[in-house]
Parts: C-alpha cells; structure tokens; sequence
C-alpha cells in the first residue's frame, strides 16, 4: 500500500511555488494573448510587434528569476522589473488604440468592469483559464489594457510585500553574517 502512495506522489506533476503566485499566472495569461493580439494586429517584421512580446515575456519570467535567486534585494528587483515591463506593455496597447483613432475605454465602462472580474486559475496541470482574445481590435486592446492594469497594480502590491519581508526577515548578507557569528559563539 504504501509502494502506492509513493508512486502516486512521484508521479504527480508538481509546479515551483512562484507559478502559483497571481503576478506569474495573470501575467502568463498577458504574455499567450499578446501573442495572438500582435499576430493578429501588428506587422510581424515591425519592431512593434517583437517588442510587445517581449515585454509581456518579461514579466513572468523575471517572476520566476525573482523567485529563485537567494537574494531578497535581487527578487525585489526582479518582480520591478516585471513590473516595468507591464507597464512599458500597456503604454504599447494605448499606443495602439490612439494611433487608430480608437477609444480606450474608461475603468466604468461596462466592458471593463466585466473584464476586471476575471480571475486566473491552473485548470489542470499546464493550462490556464486563458479567456478567448475578441475578435474586435478596439475590444481586444483594450481587454489587454485591463489585464495589465489589473498585472500593475499586483505587481506594485508584490514588490510592497517583499519589501515588508526584507524589514522583518533582513536580506541575504544580513542573514549569512547572523549565520557566522552564530557559528562563531558555538565553535570559540
């Protein structure tokens, strides 16, 4: 019976701590629609397009750097980063919808208010509850837009967090000299 459980264990998947985190999910979930969106709208040979997918990029995968440095000071400089690159992302889909003429859309437009209630998820193993992209430019920017005004505002949260983290915990070095002068007091 227990050969079993063990088994089972094993072969279950497991993901790092950090894919949990909302930032890394919502901004996975940023980074695949991106894709669409500038496939769909923007040029592929522009610098436009290339540029947009790498900031989305950026942000979960400076999450995930983030995460596994030993450094606190590094993470918190990490997930700013991510958090540059979200808004470097969402300046390019106002950018968008200004040079066509097309509105962006107040935080009280029905529209917005509805996409604000979308909440990111692992539904199984490797899938995210990623939503359908709109077929509708305008609708799609600006659902994008909210994505990552929605990603800034929990990365901004992210970074308040670590910070509160390092206040109470100190840093690396911090705690690495603890550490010695601990080992010191034992072994004098």
């Amino acid at each position: 019976m227990k050969k079993v459980q063990m088994e089972t264990k094993t072969n279950r998947q497991s993901r790092p701590s950090y894919e949990y985190l909302t930032t890394y999910m919502l901004g996975k979930v940023i980074q695949d629609l991106t894709v669409e969106f500038c496939d769909r709208w923007i040029d592929r040979r522009s610098r436009t397009h290339d540029q947009m997918v790498q900031a989305a990029r950026s942000n979960p995968q400076n999450i995930a750097e983030g995460n596994t440095v030993e450094s606190l000071k590094s993470y918190i400089m990490l997930v700013g980063v991510a958090h540059g690159s979200n808004e470097e992302l969402a300046k390019d889909y106002e950018d968008f919808l200004r040079q066509r003429k097309m509105r962006i859309w107040d935080k009280d437009e029905p529209r917005v208010r509805f996409f604000r209630e979308f909440r990111v998820v692992w539904i199984n193993s490797n899938t995210l509850n990623t939503p359908k992209l709109p077929n509708d430019p305008e609708e799609a920017a600006n659902f994008l837009l909210t994505l990552c005004n929605i990603e800034g505002f929990l990365l901004k949260k992210h970074v308040e967090s670590l910070k509160l983290k390092h206040q109470r915990e100190g840093g690396f070095s911090e705690n690495l000299f603890r550490k010695r002068m601990q080992y010191k007091r034992v072994n004098d």
